[in-house]
C-alpha cells in the first residue's frame, strides 16, 4: 500500500481498477486513453490489474471492475464504478481541475 500512496500523493491522479477479462474495462480502456491525451500535464492515469495486485483492490474495497477512484494530492475526491461515457467522466472530474 505504500507505493500505492507514492503515486497517488502528488498532483491529480485518477486510478482504474480493472481485469483483463471484463468487457466493460475493455470498453473503457480507450476512452481512458483519450482523456490522458485530453489532460496530460493535468492528470495522471494509472491503470491497475485487480488480479495482479488484489491487496490494494481488497485495502480500497473495489468490488467490481472497472472501478475509478481519483485522487487529488493523495485525497480521494471522486470514485465510480462501470464503463461510464467519457463526457460524464469528464464532466464529474474537471470541478477538481485547473482546466
Amino acid at each position: 500500500m505504500s507505493k500505492f500512496g507514492e503515486l497517488v500523493r502528488e498532483g491529480n491522479v485518477l486510478v482504474d481498477f480493472h481485469a483483463t477479462w471484463c468487457q466493460p474495462c475493455k470498453i473503457l480502456g480507450p476512452i481512458l486513453q483519450e482523456l490522458a491525451r485530453e489532460w496530460e500535464g493535468k492528470v495522471r492515469i494509472i491503470k491497475i490489474d485487480i488480479d495482479k495486485n488484489p491487496a490494494i483492490a481488497q485495502k480500497l474495497a473495489v468490488q467490481g471492475v472497472p472501478t475509478m477512484i481519483f485522487y487529488s494530492n493523495g485525497e480521494q475526491k471522486w470514485r465510480r464504478s462501470g464503463a461510464l461515457p467519457k463526457h460524464v467522466i469528464k464532466g464529474e472530474l474537471e470541478g477538481f481541475l485547473d482546466c
